[in-house]
């Protein structure tokens, strides 16, 4: 929610002074993409999320975006940490479901021409924090709500 207030607050009284430039998402889009594969188990995306230090990690098939998982998701899923002595439990439920049980299928996208004021929008109007960079249906880059909060930041220096 804070994410979505900062992000509206910005478009509406700062966009003369940022937006100046039209620059595209390629400019602070993450170029090298986590990903897991449809057919991966729960228990690689918690592996990739926490060895990674990232939130979100799109889910491919060959190279095409099929899906997107999130922290959150996975969180929604466990409850190990809530109470003690239930880790095991964790373990048992990522072992049951599968990642098309888990992600969000059909992920809304962006291509790397898009520009960074119209993702701002996106992200201020959406629920979600991190959109997949899509050029010709082939994954090129991952883009979230810190990324364009950072850019915002940076036009102040």
């Amino acid at each position: 929610m804070f994410y979505q207030k900062y992000l509206t607050y910005l478009i509406e009284h700062k966009t003369n002074i940022i937006m100046k430039k039209r620059e595209p998402i390629s400019h602070i889009m993450t170029k090298t993409v986590v990903t897991v594969n449809l057919n991966d188990d729960l228990t690689q995306v918690v592996d990739k999320l926490k060895s990674n230090s990232i939130r979100h990690i799109p889910v491919v098939n060959g190279k095409k975006v099929v899906g997107i998982i999130s922290r959150t998701d996975i969180n929604r899923l466990t409850f190990g940490a809530l109470f003690e002595g239930q880790e095991g439990s964790d373990e048992a439920v990522l072992q049951m479901l599968t990642i098309p049980q888990v992600m969000t299928a059909k992920p809304k996208t962006v291509t790397s021409t898009a520009i960074i004021r119209d993702l701002a929008e996106i992200f201020s109007k959406e629920e979600f924090h991190a959109l997949p960079v899509v050029d010709n249906d082939e994954l090129k880059g991952i883009v979230t709500t810190t990324d364009v909060i950072r850019y915002f930041l940076e036009q102040y220096d």
